[in-house]
């Protein structure tokens, strides 16, 4: 067997021919800045596939294939300094917006016709919907979409309407939907109050030292649940014409059901488990709404309606995130505000920003559609994509760079959020996800932006280290005490509460991620730490702790394991770990096994629902960039797995530089809600592919040489 490697391995060295030590660190040529605004879009000539190169060495190739990558996204950076691209979802979102645009009698019918354009394009030949490319129909999608249409005026005896009723009654009908889905229909009178888990507004009263209480669930669950809390005290009901309701999607009649026997209400097999004890609670829960404490609701009632309004105050919306802000214009309405009132006025605005306007195929035509973006992504595009700059040679001076630092600099958290809940002795310096969402920035955003700006030369460096030193200092302090990272919270990891009946979703909470945990091990590299930081030990027991058998890491916010096990290894690398420990082998055996013949690497999302598809799907350029990352972090950048992975996205780069990418990469909710991340396919090749042209070139990662270079002139990024 070590004959054989050893043979693949000196095939990789004639596939790419070996050129000079050094290569230039100047700028290839990019063209002159064409700054956009914010609102228009770059009209881009449809590429063609470019076809492999003929002439030179392979690593030629790679040089000009970084080069063009550059140039393109050079073209697309906005004038306030930032990058970002479109955030795609599933169906539901769209079909929500119609409904919430009915809920506030704000239908507008050039966006209703648009938007059911994109519905109906994206309906699945057995008349479902599904929830990411390529996957199964699913059933809540099936029916806020099917309902969204009727909603719109469609006919339920259209052909299209009816596979799609057909689809959704095989799966059981309404009653197998999920609880948004069912709150959804509740408050156009096609689902029963009784059929849904009670949530009392009465829950603001729990104090933070209780086991449950709003600050125990994760951010977006806050922020999901108190307005929602709000409409449950007042169950509004937007009354429609008898033939736009859904009483078919129903195997019996509503009259019948008994809602005991259907989820989330039945019960396991056996008795005292959690999610029957959750299940009775709730029907004790029930008892009380039918004759609650009138003084304790009012009272109950302006605590969450002050939260809610302290929380919606800036701009982006409450969390910034559209759930939450579309349940927030409902709560306004539920306590008295007119839909003309600014406050509302507002909200509507912040959601409509989130429209993506495009074109679908319906039939031989070709038509303007829309569909709803769940939120912005330009803090996380903007970093991922300055540290890929980095690797790939741009001078640290550059003036893009520069100007997305501004950006992001501009954009640190200075004022206390949610998370000092959890972690009282955290200072505010982290970064969020958004435009603006200054109440709740996240770790991951966070140690990103760290690694990007510690890379970056400013012509005022001593606020460029404050504002690294006040980052570094907030992640820190948010390190869990089983030695991981969460999201956006400390040690919010009562995974018992992902049995309450109203948490079908199964995720309510927000413990701490081998994926984030191994990016806040390779942010404290970056900042000249190594081992021996007092985080480090704890961190590599809790990765260790979370190693799935096969070797690989669970990707909590990316699909999946490669994701996971591309950004744990890139963090064991960085904070130096040794390679050669055979945890780390596993990971590195278990990557190469999941190589496609193509020389790629992909994922279905179906690996969440079903540990057997682990790093097994079509090949993708963004999922083949992490897979390659990881090995390269694993010391394997020789390898003919490498050499092969390199060479596909060679293959699958476009003429402008560009690769093209259609499935969900990223992840919301686990087996709920995944992303489209459409720059996952652009900014990670880049950065394989420099960082593979550094390694075979020099030996060394230009990420290593920037740290070094800081640590040697004494230009410390963090007070150790």
């Amino acid at each position: 067997m070590n004959l054989i490697r050893t043979i693949l391995d000196r095939l990789s060295d004639s596939f790419f021919i070996s050129v000079p030590d050094k290569f230039s660190t100047e700028p290839l040529s990019p063209p002159s800045l064409r700054l956009v605004s914010d609102k228009s879009a770059v009209a881009v000539e449809s590429p063609s596939r470019r076809a492999t190169a003929q002439a030179g060495s392979q690593l030629d190739a790679i040089e000009d294939a970084v080069r063009r990558s550059q140039t393109w996204f050079l073209s697309r950076q906005h004038a306030e300094g930032y990058w970002v691209a479109e955030l795609e979802a599933d169906t539901t979102l769209t079909a929500e917006y119609l409904m919430l645009r009915r809920l506030l009698d704000r239908v507008d019918p050039e966006r209703e016709r648009k938007a059911v354009r994109y519905l109906r394009a994206a309906q699945l030949p057995d008349g479902g919907w599904p929830i990411y490319y390529g996957g199964p129909s699913e059933i809540s999608a099936s029916v806020k979409a099917y309902f969204a249409l009727k909603l719109s005026g469609m006919s339920g005896d259209e052909p299209f309407m009816l596979r799609a009723r057909n689809c959704i009654r095989q799966k059981g009908g309404v009653v197998q939907a999920n609880v948004f889905t069912k709150v959804t229909l509740a408050l156009f009178d096609q689902y029963d109050w009784e059929g849904i888990p009670h949530m009392p507004v009465e829950l603001m009263f729990l104090p933070k030292w209780f086991y449950f209480n709003i600050y125990a669930i994760s951010y977006w669950s806050r922020a999901v649940l108190i307005p929602l809390l709000i409409v449950f005290a007042h169950r509004p009901v937007c009354r429609i014409p008898k033939e736009q309701g859904i009483e078919e999607l129903y195997s019996v009649p509503r009259t019948d059901i008994r809602y005991w026997k259907y989820p989330p209400f039945n019960k396991d097999q056996k008795w005292l488990t959690p999610h029957n004890i959750f299940v009775a609670l709730d029907a004790m829960l029930k008892l009380y709404d039918h004759m609650p404490l009138m003084w304790l609701r009012e009272k109950a009632l302006h605590r969450a309606s002050t939260w809610m309004l302290e929380h919606i105050k800036g701009s982006g919306g409450l969390g910034a995130i559209y759930p939450a802000m579309a349940n927030s214009i409902m709560a306004l309405q539920c306590l008295g505000y007119h839909a003309d009132d600014p406050l509302v006025h507002k909200a509507l605005r912040e959601i409509e920003d989130l429209e993506i306007y495009d074109t679908v195929s319906i039939g031989d035509q070709r038509l303007e559609a829309l569909h709803l973006q769940p939120c912005h992504s330009p803090i996380w595009d903007t970093s991922l994509l300055m540290n890929a700059f980095v690797e790939a040679g741009m001078p640290q001076d550059h003036p893009a760079l520069q100007r997305g630092a501004a950006y992001l600099m501009s954009r640190q958290t200075k004022t206390v959020g949610d998370w000092i809940v959890s972690a009282p002795r955290a200072e505010p310096g982290g970064w969020y996800f958004q435009h603006e969402n200054e109440l709740y920035p996240d770790v991951d955003d966070s140690a990103v932006v760290l690694m990007a700006l510690s890379k970056v030369k400013m012509p005022e460096p001593a606020k460029l280290q404050d504002s690294i030193r006040r980052g570094a200092a907030w992640v820190v302090a948010m390190q869990g005490s089983d030695g991981g990272w969460g999201a956006y919270d400390k040690d919010n990891n009562r995974i018992v509460f992902n049995y309450i009946p109203f948490a079908d979703h199964h995720a309510l909470l927000d413990p701490s991620t081998a994926d984030l945990t191994g990016r806040c091990l390779e942010m404290l590299a970056a900042l000249g730490y190594d081992r021996s930081h007092p985080a480090v030990a704890p961190a590599l027991a809790f990765l260790k702790h979370e190693q799935e058998p096969d070797g690989s890491w669970y990707g909590r916010w990316g699909v999946n394991y490669i994701y996971g096990t591309w950004s744990v290894l890139a963090g064991l690398r960085a904070i130096g770990e040794d390679l050669s420990q055979p945890y780390i082998r596993r990971a590195v055996t278990w990557l190469e096994s999941r190589q496609n013949p193509d020389g790629g690497w992909g994922e279905s999302c179906l690996s969440y629902g079903d540990a057997a598809f682990a790093g097994t799907g079509e090949s993708a350029p963004s999922q083949t960039a992490w897979a390659l990352l990881g090995l390269m972090s694993a010391g394997m950048s020789d390898s003919f797995s490498v050499a092969r992975g390199i060479h596909y996205l060679l293959r699958h780069q476009m003429k402008d530089g560009s690769w093209e990418e259609v499935r969900h990469t990223g992840t919301g909710f686990p087996r709920v809600f995944y992303l489209r991340y459409h720059w996952y396919c652009q900014y990670f090749p880049l950065w394989a592919l420099a960082m593979y042209r550094n390694l075979r070139t020099r030996s060394r990662m230009r990420a290593d040489e920037v740290r070094d270079q800081m640590l040697t002139t004494g230009c410390y990024r963090f007070d150790r």
